[in-house]
């Protein structure tokens, strides 16, 4: 099973395993202080649109891309009954051709990906940003203790899980981020506990192109 066909699966009903209707804290944080005003933002794996609903409310101009077309029929609706207008597209970062964003949105995705795939996810990345276009990623740190053993790199979501059973998630420190971000300029980096859901413990970049 491919990613697009597992993410299909967890959008097979509303209100995924880690979808979350209220935006994150940190987003809240660098919106409301104005170190991100509002621009062109591209939110990646937007999933049910939550956090794009959120950014356009601020004034934004968001595009909101997700490999699962379920998901982004949801987004679409959700944004509907919000009334605000965001382009939505079934796709993946490797597909956006001509497009161009002064924010990169990336929440609890990075955790998803092998990390022989990262550098080139990075790489476009760093293409879509204007120059001084800012980056925020947020994903799962190794001293996590879900699915496994805290300090484990790779975990196997365990049976009895909400999320896909069986699916492979890649935990990260700061370090192996920082060296994959190497292109960008690192405002802030640091751990953080977040909740999806539940409590984690994550990587938090905030980078500049």
């Amino acid at each position: 099973m491919d990613d697009k066909e597992l993410f299909e699966k967890v959008y097979e009903k509303p209100d995924a395993v880690w979808t979350e209707q209220d935006p994150p804290e940190e987003l809240v944080k660098l919106v409301e202080s104005g170190k991100i005003k509002p621009c062109r933002v591209l939110d990646v794996g937007c999933g049910e649109g939550f956090y794009s609903i959120y950014l356009a409310s601020k004034g934004f101009d968001v595009v909101g891309v997700d490999l699962s077309e379920k998901a982004i029929e949801y987004a679409k609706q959700n944004a509907k009954k919000a009334g605000v207008n965001i382009k939505f597209l079934a796709m993946g970062i490797l597909d956006l051709k001509e497009e161009k964003f002064d924010f990169v949105f990336e929440w609890s995705i990075m955790h998803h990906m092998e990390p022989s795939r990262r550098s080139k996810y990075v790489e476009n990345i760093a293409r879509v940003l204007n120059k001084g276009g800012k980056y925020l990623s947020v994903s799962f740190n190794v001293k996590s203790p879900e699915f496994g053993k805290p300090g484990a790199g790779v975990r196997e979501v365990p049976p009895g899980s909400r999320a896909l059973v069986g699916a492979k998630l890649y935990f990260s420190s700061l370090e192996e981020l920082r060296e994959l971000f190497k292109s960008f300029r690192i405002l802030e980096s640091k751990i953080i506990h977040f909740n999806v859901k539940k409590p984690h413990i994550g990587n938090y970049f905030l980078l500049e192109a």
